[in-house]
Parts: structure tokens; C-alpha cells; sequence
């Protein structure tokens, strides 16, 4: 323990948090202060003083065996056996306090990796309790198969004065009906959560819950089931008021919205206003055996036109995410956005209280489902890599030819989609946002800001937290897609994050060992060339990021380097994702004169290009 000869009354800092009395906080680190020398230890009239200043000799007369929560509570006693402890954080030092342990756990979180939203998570749990967030303590997390996240906490009394150590019995009651009647805040990041114990010991042993209606008079009793019965019918009335009121406003939405989708239709050139019935006879009613993918907004169908024209039917969900604003966006941007890697937008239907989405047909699915482990079929490097080149050409049109120009904001792998020949094109535009254009004073902001929205794992850093997007927080998105393509690996699996895993093992010169093995064997140049470019795309700052056009403009380099015997093998034409291909379709290895053995990047010789078959 060192002492510090600053002059201050902090006893221990911690990051992040204001002063509190008469400490900090800074993470989990403790820091203990003594005065040495200082004037104010020559002050008697100072309560305590001896606690601050340290002795005469200048040594060090703090035992090193201290723990973290009596380091400065020499003086303090805490009866332990009365399930009393001294509280972690308060604003007051070397409280002992007797806390409520609670068991609790999130059903469904909205990430597998709990440190990040950790203090989000305090504000919210505090704030739905009424709390201060000192009075929080989470002693443990354990994930569970789900992913559940269960959890140990301690909730500590608030701190009125130096006696006031212990909940009150309405305060006990409070807490815990709050706990039990799910009256907590939503949250999408958190999901629903379940009360799994609230265990009472020591000074609230007295308190059982089961036993609290005793000592109620007959009279209390009836008056209070009269009082329900009479609570009942007028709710009763309520209810039925709002809902025959409720069923006339929903008339009135949907004749709203068909007037809505109608002018929509005048206004929009090449993109068709289908009816109800029209989708219903395309997807047989919406058969289960027409389904070919799902989400969270609902699900995508594979329809047949009266045309013959086969088309990919995305139909929200009743509640889905995708709202109407997000739907007449996405509907907006396709409609004026052509391009090869672009998903073409056929047309669209808004009526009986239905919101769907018309695509030409992806017969090969999208990228997440090649790269999938499940995957029957695999890709080559070769093929990869132009899937990469094909995905960032779309990005680069709606940056750059767009007008105004477009940040698509929910760029990952499910959102690239592969028609017959492998094509890249890049779909869902459901979160996207026009870049911002001229202001008054003729200068153009290089962001908008705007709540953060997006898919976890692909979210550009800097925009989850000042909530600036950028041209650049595509280019991070797009990253973590190439870095997905090179390893197979998902962006955020059992708490690992994928940028920090190759980085990890790009720093540490083991990079080839996280390549996908299923890739086969490829020229080690271009593979480092890519890895390179990926991992500069997912800097944390945007200004260190390279442009789209940079990124473009390197693949195609990277692709120009490719032995002509691999570019050969990537031509031919694969059939539908789960059907059987030819030996020389995309999916399959090939043989050339450049295939080694298993070679690690230090023993590449300059000048040659290798194929390496990964570990």
C-alpha cells in the first residue's frame, strides 16, 4: 500500500463517480491517502485527524493484509454474524448496513455479454425501485443455457444519518411488491426478467409475508370484497368503453393507411401497390411451406406472381420492430436506389392492417447462411472475396451516388443476400438514414445524430456512444462482415467479441490459425491483405477508418492478385443454397500448383505467394 503525500481528505477513488463525502470511486482499484507533513495534523481540534495523517517517522503504518472493505474501517465494527456488512459504496464511510439479498435474472437479454451495460443496467434497476444507485450491489452474475443471465444482488438501506442502517418494514414491503408485480420500466436491451428469491435474514427475519392480512376484522373483510365487486363492474364498464372506442379508431388507422398506400403509389414510379389478396394467392395463403426465412420483424415468404414472376415476401409481424415510419422508409429509399449489389425493391402492400415488402427472389439466401457451421455447402476464398468486393460496391453507391446520400445503419451478414450466381446485394433498409445535406451557412455536418439503433456485435463504437453516424459507422459494420467472412466466426459468441479476438491473434502471429478451415486453401498474400483491411475498418476511431472508396479500391487490388487458377474456380454457376453442385461449382476446393501445407505466417518467404490449407 503506498502513501501518498498529496494534500487531500479522499480516501479512495473510483472512476467514473462524483465525490461522494469523502471519497471517489475509480473501478475496482483502491487507493488509500495519508498526510505526511501536512499542517492540518498539527490541528488537535480535528475530529479523527489520526485516521488521515500518518505517523511522524513517515513509514508506512498501514497493515498490507487489508481487505477492500475494512481498509478504512479500522475503528468500525460490523456483526457479521447478524448478517450485517460494511455497504461497498454510500456516502458516508464505514457503514455497516444489513441488506436485502434477492436472486433475479434476465430471461431474454439482448446481449451475451454482460460488462458494457453494466452501470445502464444499475440506472435502470435503481431508478425502477426508487433507489439511489449506491444502495445496489451486484455480487454475482451466472449465465445460463437460454442465455439467461441470473444474478446475486444486495440492496442496502438508504443512508439518513449514522444510526439509520436497516430497511423499515414499508420500505421491505415496497421493494418486494415491486419485484413481484412486474411494474418495472421495459426494456429491449434487458428483456423480462423473474424474481427467483428474497431472502429476509437477521434483523428482517421477523418479516413474513404469508402471515400479513392477520389481526383484519370480519368487517374490514366484506367491506373490502364489496369494495372489489364494485371496483370490478366499473372496470368492467371502462374496459368495454375503451374497447368499442379502440375498434372505431382502428377503422379509422386502416382507412387512413389505404388512403396512405394509395397516394404512396402515385407518387412512386416502378415500384407496384399489390393487394391483400394478391400476396395471399402469391404465397398460398402464406403457407409454411412457401416460408424461407425469419426475423424479428416477422417473416419472408417465397411467392409466385400471376406473372410467374418469383418474388421473396417479407410480412411484419403484428408488434414487430419495424414500425410504419420504418416501413415508408425503406419503401422511399429502394424505390430510387438501382444497383447490382442493391436488392431490387418489386413492390409493396399496406392494408388490412398488413405491412409487406415485395424483393426479387434470392435464391442462395444470405451470407450468414454460408458462413453458418450448419452449412452444407461451403465457399472458397476466391468466391469470399468477391462477395466482399460486391457488398462494399453497393455500400460505396448509397455513400456516394445517392442523392442525397444514404448511411445504411444495420449492415451485417443476414442483410446480405446471394442471387444465382453469387452475387452480392446488399438489402433491408428499414434503419437507414439520409446523410445530412446543406445548411443555411452552406457547410455540410459530417454526421447525424440520432438514437442508436442497429444490431450488437456490428455497432460501430463511437456511434453507440456519442450517437454521431457516419459514413464511417457503415465502414465499421462492414469490417466486422469481412472479418466474419475470413474466420467463419459469429460477431459476439459466449461473451467474445470477434474484433478483439483477431486482433488478439493478428498481434500475436497466430492469425491464420482462426481462419475458416471450410475455406480451403488460399493465397496467404491476399488473405493478409484482407485481414489487414478489415481490422483497419473496425479502428475505434471513425477518423482512423478508411473511406468506402478506399475499401473498394483495395479489394479490387487484393482481387487482382489472386492466382489465375482460383479466379478460374470461382466462375462457375452453383444451384440453389441446399442442393447438390458439380465438382467445379463455387463451394468446392480446387487443386493448383500453388497448394503447400500448413504454413504459419513467419515462415512466408517475400516475393512468393503461397496457398495455405488452414489448421
Amino acid at each position: 500500500m503506498t502513501t501518498l503525500g498529496f494534500q487531500t481528505s479522499s480516501d479512495t477513488i473510483k472512476k467514473g463517480e462524483k465525490v461522494i463525502g469523502k471519497y471517489l470511486t475509480f473501478y475496482d482499484i483502491l487507493l488509500f491517502f495519508r498526510l505526511h507533513s501536512n499542517p492540518i495534523c498539527n490541528n488537535a481540534n480535528i475530529p479523527n485527524i489520526g485516521q488521515f495523517c500518518g505517523s511522524q517517522t513517515g513509514g508506512n503504518d498501514i497493515p498490507e493484509n487489508l481487505t477492500k472493505s475494512t481498509m478504512v474501517c479500522l475503528i468500525q465494527e460490523c456483526p457479521v454474524d447478524g448478517n450485517y456488512e460494511f455497504m461497498p459504496v454510500s456516502p458516508m464511510l464505514c457503514v455497516c448496513a444489513a441488506p436485502l439479498r434477492i436472486g433475479y435474472r434476465l430471461k431474454s437479454p439482448s446481449f451475451s455479454y454482460f460488462s458494457p451495460y453494466v452501470y445502464q443496467f444499475e440506472t435502470y434497476l435503481t431508478s425502477s425501485l426508487n433507489l439511489e444507485p449506491y444502495q445496489l450491489s451486484i455480487e454475482s452474475i451466472v449465465w445460463e443455457e437460454g442465455p439467461r443471465l441470473r444474478m446475486y444482488l444486495k440492496l442496502f438501506p438508504r443512508i439518513i444519518d449514522d444510526h439509520t442502517h436497516i430497511f423499515n418494514l414499508s420500505e421491505i414491503l415496497r421493494i418486494r411488491g415491486r419485484f413481484t408485480s412486474w411494474n418495472f420500466t421495459g426494456s429491449d436491451l434487458f428483456g423480462p426478467y423473474e424474481l427467483l428469491n428474497f431472502t429476509l435474514l437477521g434483523p428482517y427475519s421477523y418479516v413474513n409475508f404469508g402471515t400479513q392480512v392477520k389481526g383484519i376484522s370480519k368487517g374490514v373483510l366484506v367491506a373490502i370484497v364489496l369494495a372489489a365487486v364494485a371496483v370490478s363492474v366499473i372496470v368492467s364498464a371502462v374496459v368495454t368503453f375503451l374497447v368499442v372506442r379502440r375498434h372505431a379508431r382502428h377503422q379509422h388507422t386502416l382507412s387512413r393507411r389505404r388512403s396512405s398506400a394509395s397516394r404512396l403509389s402515385i407518387k412512386i414510379d416502378g415500384v407496384k401497390n399489390f393487394t391483400f389478396k394478391e400476396m395471399t394467392l402469391a404465397t398460398e395463403d402464406f403457407n409454411s411451406s412457401t416460408q424461407v426465412g425469419q426475423g424479428g420483424y416477422g417473416k419472408v415468404y417465397r411467392g409466385i406472381l400471376s406473372d410467374n414472376t418469383i418474388v421473396a415476401i417479407k410480412r411484419a409481424k403484428e408488434g414487430s420492430l419495424q414500425g410504419q415510419k420504418e416501413f415508408l422508409t425503406e419503401i422511399q429509399m429502394l424505390s430510387r436506389l438501382h444497383h447490382r449489389n442493391l436488392v431490387s425493391l418489386v413492390g409493396y402492400c399496406d392494408e388490412e392492417g398488413e405491412q409487406l415488402l415485395v424483393y426479387e427472389f434470392m435464391p442462395n439466401g444470405t451470407l450468414q447462411d454460408w458462413l453458418s457451421a450448419k452449412s452444407k455447402e461451403t465457399l472458397n476464398f476466391g468466391v469470399r472475396l468477391q462477395i466482399a468486393l460486391g457488398s462494399a460496391k453497393g455500400i460505396l453507391y448509397l455513400h456516394t451516388e445517392a442523392d442525397p446520400p444514404i448511411f445504411h445503419r444495420d449492415i451485417k451478414a443476414s442483410n446480405i443476400l446471394l442471387d444465382t450466381k453469387l452475387t452480392a446485394k446488399v438489402a433491408d433498409f428499414g434503419l437507414s438514414r439520409l446523410a445530412p445535406v446543406m445548411d443555411d451557412e452552406g457547410t455540410v455536418p459530417n454526421h447525424v445524430s440520432t438514437i442508436v439503433k442497429g444490431t450488437p456485435g456490428y455497432l460501430d463504437p463511437e456511434y453507440f456512444l456519442t450517437r454521431k453516424l457516419t459514413d464511417k459507422s457503415d465502414v465499421y459494420s462492414l469490417g466486422v462482415v469481412f472479418l466474419e467472412i475470413l474466420t467463419g466466426m459469429k460477431p459476439i459468441t459466449h461473451g467474445k467479441n470477434i474484433v478483439r479476438e483477431v486482433n488478439l491473434a493478428h498481434q500475436s502471429g497466430t492469425m491464420f490459425s482462426i481462419i475458416d478451415s471450410r475455406m480451403g486453401s488460399y493465397p496467404a498474400e491476399c488473405v493478409e491483405r484482407l485481414i489487414a483491411l478489415a481490422l483497419g475498418c473496425c479502428q475505434d476511431k471513425p477518423e482512423q477508418r478508411p473511406s468506402m472508396l478506399d475499401v473498394v479500391r483495395e479489394l479490387e487490388n487484393i482481387l487482382r492478385m489472386m492466382p489465375e487458377t482460383e479466379l478460374d474456380s470461382s466462375k462457375s454457376t452453383l444451384k440453389y443454397f441446399g442442393e447438390s453442385a458439380s465438382s467445379s461449382s463455387w463451394g468446392f476446393t480446387t487443386r493448383d500448383p500453388y497448394v503447400s501445407s500448413i504454413v504459419s505466417g513467419s515462415d512466408l518467404v517475400s516475393g512468393v505467394i503461397p496457398t495455405i490449407t488452414p489448421r
